[in-house]
């Protein structure tokens, strides 16, 4: 506009200066100028007031679409009806096709998330199926056998009762020492069927009410040395040490022969410490590890591990067992 009006005004003066023709004259040419100015202020602000009716539409169209989006309506689309082919427009089509990638994703999400759910349904059920099978082959190799051997016994001792009533007598006191010892795999296996949730209750609290329950359900005894003040540890990092001592107490009752558990339980500002130790048989170390028996030695090193933490346990033969846990306290890197 503005060219234009430099130019109108020029080829009005060269036309004054060079040819003079009579209908040309100083007035004229500023009366001309100024009519054009005038239209032209009038056009300008018509078309800029059109124009700024189709902007501001636009803009309120990107603006309901981004607040779509914010929302999570990633399905809506936004449409340019302006015909323009400028940035505005390339917008409008970025922003769909942003929307268009976040519902794919967030569609992708869901999927993902079914998926997992399922999974996580099936490894459930698997570890189920799994803990079910090593229980039956541990009730199979423990307390069947020995439920076994005790009725052969028990038959023979009933041979033997009249005709060599010392021989039977002896064989009655194997039949008693074999059915308590059959007795305390039984209970042993019941605690490690006890749920393994605190529920609601510490970690100290919770080995507490433990030792209590298996001291009246056999005839073992216990040294605790528990803290007074409860220790900073996750929920989460509290079942996994629980279900570490579940499973060592329930490894004593089965193997140890033990009639005496000390367990201390102390802390500094960076770990929690977790002391275990009978007056049992013992056993080689390296000889268990071959065995199959070593699957909960395994399984407690691996849940300490889980939580950061570390497991150890010596053991001789007619020595004990100790065990020591290791667990950083919450917060702590």
């Amino acid at each position: 506009m503005f060219l234009v009006f430099v130019l109108l005004i020029a080829t009005l003066l060269s036309i004054y200066v060079l040819i003079e023709p009579e209908w040309l004259s100083v007035p004229a040419i500023f009366l001309s100028v100024g009519l054009f100015v005038l239209y032209a202020f009038f056009i300008v602000i018509f078309v800029g007031f059109k124009d700024s009716i189709g902007m501001t539409h636009r803009l309120r169209s990107l603006s309901l679409i981004i607040t779509r989006y914010a929302q999570g309506e990633y399905g809506v689309r936004a449409y340019d009806y302006s015909g323009d082919e400028d940035e505005l427009s390339r917008i409008f089509s970025e922003m769909n096709e942003l929307g268009e990638k976040m519902d794919n994703q967030v569609q992708s999400l869901e999927r993902l998330a079914d998926e997992n759910a399922e999974l996580a349904k099936m490894t459930h059920n698997s570890a189920v199926i799994e803990e079910r099978q090593r229980l039956a082959r541990d009730l199979h190799d423990s307390v069947s056998q020995q439920l076994f051997a005790l009725s052969m016994m028990a038959e023979a001792a009933v041979k033997q009762m009249d005709t060599k009533p010392e021989l039977a007598k002896g064989q009655i006191a194997d039949v008693a020492a074999a059915a308590h010892h059959a007795q305390a795999e039984m209970r042993a296996l019941l605690l490690h069927l006890r749920p393994v949730y605190l529920a609601g209750e510490s970690l100290i609290e919770g080995i507490g009410k433990l030792t209590e329950e298996i001291a009246g359900r056999n005839e073992i005894g216990f040294q605790l040395d528990l803290p007074v003040d409860e220790v900073a540890l996750s929920d989460a990092v509290e079942e996994h040490v629980f279900r570490i001592v579940q499973e060592a107490l329930s490894n004593i009752l089965r193997h140890s022969e033990a009639t005496h558990i000390k367990l201390r339980v102390t802390n500094d500002e960076e770990r929690l410490f977790i002391h275990i130790a009978d007056n049992g048989k013992g056993f080689l170390l390296d000889e268990q590890i071959e065995k199959k028996t070593s699957l909960g030695l395994q399984t407690m090193k691996e849940r300490a591990e889980e939580v950061g933490g570390s497991f150890s346990i010596r053991s001789q033969i007619n020595e004990g067992t100790y065990i020591d846990i290791r667990v950083p306290l919450k917060g702590v890197s």
